[in-house]
């Protein structure tokens, strides 16, 4: 692609308009900006880029007679030094008057200076000026994360950018943000190291407020955990903000920008708004006055002093009242202080946990107020705005936890929601109209990088949202690593995404929190441990092509890449290689498999390959994270170093072969579906060192591999991947210490349509023949599901699927769903189901609070309805899903019978 068209691609892109024009080169360019603190700082932001990129110093300008033969001007399209441009150069910036966030840019040739060229980037406001300041560096190939990712721009020596007229469009959002929160294990510790304040302080907030820039966000929650002094207490907090003009507004537990945590005193007595609501009023009082010359949006409402429901209420009907007066009172408070009518003050409304329920039983919240709309903590939105709602003057926003602190378990650690999921839930905001508030719950920042900027990019242009995310992670990872690599790591990213939709690594000791109780042995080995061995080799697989990109990549991409790509993904993997190599080696003890030394002692490495690399990351840029990253945030049961067990080699001798399930009706066999080529694993071990080899292999299998060696170094144990192509095969015997073992392999009927494999049948959800009215979602088990649509037609919309069983007697049909909830209030999650033109039934998959249901749903990103089929009998059969109400998510369908294997996912394959 020349670069012409990779410039008119990037701009569409960005989300603005433009006309095919020259190249502006700006080698050499000075730097002029409107006289402004603000200015000046995103001034000092371009020259600091440009130098990066150029490898040589740039220069400010003081004046444009200052400017050279090149300049970049930054400003506000009405501020004095624009509006002069403006008028000397003949430019029109009338597109811009009444603007919100956008810009102009254009490159011309000086008519008042001859031999000057300027490139002026005129804002509707000031952080249109900030973005189109950002927008140029990006261009630039300047990553948002040069500094909190230490993502090095590749060196140009003559860099050009577009010259002709670019008009950016307005964010698709108002109001885009993040909440640094939980910040307990990770930026508190960090900042308290790298911040003069020892805290996050203005020095380590401006690095975040230029990252907002970066990511052109304009909102920041402060932190407000008990390890950090709050916000406002810090010198030099609120002027920060107010330079790099990001809005400051609080979260869901901390009404009129007060941090309750730090801010209330035990001496203030009970903060309770029944009984102690003169000291309540004065308390807030005394912040919204300080802060008044400040560009706040204020969270109103009470709830308790943390996260937690208000007190003093004892009934539902009492909150709504407190909830109610409470408003009242702030809105009256804020009236005096602004000095104008409590509407024209932005204020929004959380409804998050028990305020939901309260909001639900007829709060009536004043027009003017954002409802902001929650997620259930594990990035599924628990509410959005019926039409009646969207229609409010103060609109509607949402809240989004990328890392969450609390039950059932927190996912703290690493950054791992899937891209898939959030695009669904982004798409349910805007097909609601919930435009005017976004903000994440990003954690430490790090390590949800890539997260974040997902998040945010589709908050500033929902255009973001048209493209599987996919394409985005890919696009992403071009602009960190360069696109020669791009598609691979964003490959290995998907992989691991995908891997801990199945099961985050925090979960999966199966543990809980909040009350905590102690892990136990994971669910991937009820079926006799295949599918725990398979979930190892994905994990394996990723870290072998994360570490050959990694040696392939430029040495001052390695450190971003360490803590971007393979931190991540190898913490991930050895997590799950410590938990579920000590369960496997406690099973194959039970059984007599010399493998169980093998595989403590694998778990034990798997450890210290954790500790390493955690010591890595804080060691990295001579100590420049030192503090960021903690491998085992809250001490919970998951991250704790177990017991390492001593297994001996058992008192036996010869070899034997092990299978995929054991534990089932097939746990003796190899089966497999005449005519579904298929691959599964068939393991050969031996209580002596010895050499293994294959007999003849007959036609239709391949043996991978069809030789070995079994000694400690593996275990004593080998897994071989068989094969199979479809067609007819023989029986498979293998050589083993002097002597023949017979494999014994079984040829399933097959059928033209989906049909039994290891008595089950499944059927992912993008198998079926779809009515208009669903559509594809990139999430799931399989990668993919069906959603069905928004705005549902008034037919319900089917899903048909054709099966063939061969097994006559009962069975399950298991409807796995994504654990959404309704879409509004209005709205349920019903599907009507009939199998063979039975009559229908109906199953709601909605839950209730967060009952035991719920938590067993977010912990595996599953929602389970099931019924049994008394007599199903042999031969062909349909099955007719439709959907009753919008924004419901199948994954997948699994029709059991009896013997099955029992798995924790869908049944494995290779």
């Amino acid at each position: 692609m020349h670069l012409r068209c990779c410039f008119l691609l990037l701009f569409t892109l960005l989300g603005m308009t433009c006309a095919r024009g020259a190249v502006f080169p700006l080698a050499g360019a000075a730097i002029l900006a409107e006289d402004d603190v603000t200015m000046a700082l995103a001034a000092k932001l371009l020259q600091r880029d440009l130098a990066a990129v150029t490898g040589t110093p740039a220069r400010r300008a003081a004046t444009l007679e200052d400017c050279g033969a090149v300049c970049i001007v930054i400003g506000r399209h009405d501020a004095p030094l624009l509006h002069t441009i403006a008028i000397t150069e003949g430019l029109d910036f009338a597109a811009l008057a009444g603007g919100r966030e956008r810009y102009i840019r254009v490159g011309i040739d000086s008519r008042q200076r001859p031999g000057t060229r300027l490139l002026v980037i005129a804002g509707a406001d000031t952080r249109g000026a900030i973005y189109g300041t950002v927008d140029l560096t990006r261009e630039l190939g300047v990553s948002a994360w040069e500094w909190w990712a230490d993502v090095k721009p590749v060196v140009q020596a003559a860099p050009v950018v577009r010259g002709e007229r670019l008009l950016s469009d307005t964010p698709s959002v108002r109001y885009r943000g993040v909440f640094l929160n939980d910040e307990d294990w990770g930026l508190q510790p960090w900042a308290a190291g790298f911040d003069p304040a020892g805290d996050l302080g203005p020095t380590a907030y401006a690095r975040i407020f230029e990252l907002l820039w970066r990511l052109k966000a304009n909102l920041v929650w402060p932190a407000m955990h008990d390890s950090t002094r709050p916000f406002y207490s810090i010198a030099g907090n609120a002027e920060t903000a107010r330079d790099h003009a990001i809005i400051v507004g609080t979260s869901h537990a901390e009404p009129m920008l007060r941090n309750n945590v730090r801010e209330w005193r035990k001496e203030d007595g009970p903060f309770n708004f029944f009984t102690n609501r003169a000291v309540l009023a004065r308390y807030w009082q005394q912040r919204v006055e300080a802060v008044r010359g400040f560009e706040n949006i204020y969270t109103v409402g009470i709830r308790g002093v943390h996260d937690s429901a208000m007190e003093g209420a004892t009934t539902l009907d009492q909150a709504r009242a407190g909830v109610a007066a409470a408003i009242d009172l702030q809105r009256g408070l804020l009236a005096g202080a602004q000095r104008r009518p409590a509407a024209q003050v932005p204020q929004v409304l959380t409804v998050y946990k028990e305020v939901l329920e309260i909001y639900n039983s007829g709060l009536r919240v004043p027009d003017d107020i954002t409802l902001v709309w929650p997620d259930d903590n594990y990035g599924y939105l628990h509410q959005l705005g019926t039409q009646a709602e969207a229609r409010r003057g103060g609109g509607a926003g949402l809240y989004y936890h990328l890392s969450y602190w609390g039950r059932p378990h927190d996912y703290l650690w690493l950054a791992t929601t899937h891209p898939g999921l959030i695009r669904d839930q982004l798409q349910r905001a805007f097909a609601t109209d919930t435009d005017r508030l976004w903000v994440a719950n990003v954690g430490d920042i790090k390590p949800g990088e890539y997260l974040t900027q997902y998040f945010l990019d589709a908050a500033f242009d929902r255009r973001v949202l048209e493209r599987p995310a996919a394409q985005h992670l890919r696009a992403w990872m071009a602009t960190q690593f360069g696109a020669a690599h791009a598609g691979a790591i964003a490959d290995v990213m998907m992989g691991f995404y995908q891997l801990a939709w199945e099961r985050r690594p925090e979960f999966m000791g199966f543990s809980q929190t909040e009350p905590t109780t102690p892990t136990r042995q994971s669910d991937y080995l009820q079926s006799g441990g295949e599918e725990a061995e398979l979930r190892l080799e994905r994990y394996a697989d990723l870290v072998t092509r994360a570490q050959s990109i990694a040696a392939a990549l430029p040495e001052e991409r390695r450190d971003a890449y360490f803590q971007l790509v393979l931190y991540p993904v190898r913490a991930a993997a050895s997590l799950n290689a410590r938990i579920l190599k000590l369960d496997l080696a406690a099973q194959y003890a039970r059984a007599g498999r010399p493998a169980a030394k093998s595989h403590a002692a694998g778990a034990r490495a798997a450890q210290a390959a954790i500790d390493a690399d955690t010591a890595r990351y804080n060691a990295q840029a001579g100590g420049k994270w030192r503090g960021m990253m903690d491998a085992a945030p809250r001490r919970l049961p998951v991250f704790a170093s177990p017991a390492w067990p001593a297994y001996e080699m058992p008192a036996r001798s010869g070899c034997a072969l092990a299978y995929p399930a054991t534990l089932s009706q097939q746990g003796g066999m190899l089966s497999f579906t005449r005519g579904r080529p298929a691959t599964k694993t068939l393991t050969v071990f031996a209580h002596d060192a010895t050499h293994w080899s294959a007999g003849p292999v007959p036609a239709g299998l391949r043996l991978s591999p069809a030789s070995g060696q079994l000694d400690a170094a593996n275990g004593q144990e080998q897994r071989i991947a068989v094969s199979y192509d479809g067609s007819d095969i023989g029986p498979l015997a293998l050589e083993c210490g002097g002597k023949t073992i017979q494999a014994e392999v079984q040829l399933a009927p097959g059928a033209d349509v989906a049909t039994e494999h290891d008595r089950i049948i499944t059927l992912p959800a993008t198998a079926a023949r779809a009515d208009a009215g669903w559509s594809t979602v990139d999430v799931g088990s399989f990668g993919a599901a069906m959603r069905s649509a928004f705005a549902l037609p008034s037919r319900p919309p089917a899903l048909r699927y054709s099966f063939h069983s061969h097994t006559a007697g009962p069975a399950r049909i298991r409807i796995v769903a994504l654990p959404v909830h309704p879409l509004t209030s209005r709205h349920r999650l019903r599907i009507g189901v009939a199998l063979d033109r039975q009559e229908p039934a109906t199953f709601d998959f909605a839950t209730h609070g967060r009952s035991d249901e719920w938590k067993r749903n977010v912990l595996s990103n599953t929602a389970v309805r099931e019924w049994t089929v008394p007599a199903l009998t042999p031969g062909r059969h349909e099955l007719v899903m439709r959907a009753l109400d919008p924004g419901f998510i199948l994954d997948r369908i699994d029709i059991l019978f009896d013997g099955a294997p029992a798995y924790y996912g869908r049944a494995p394959s290779r």
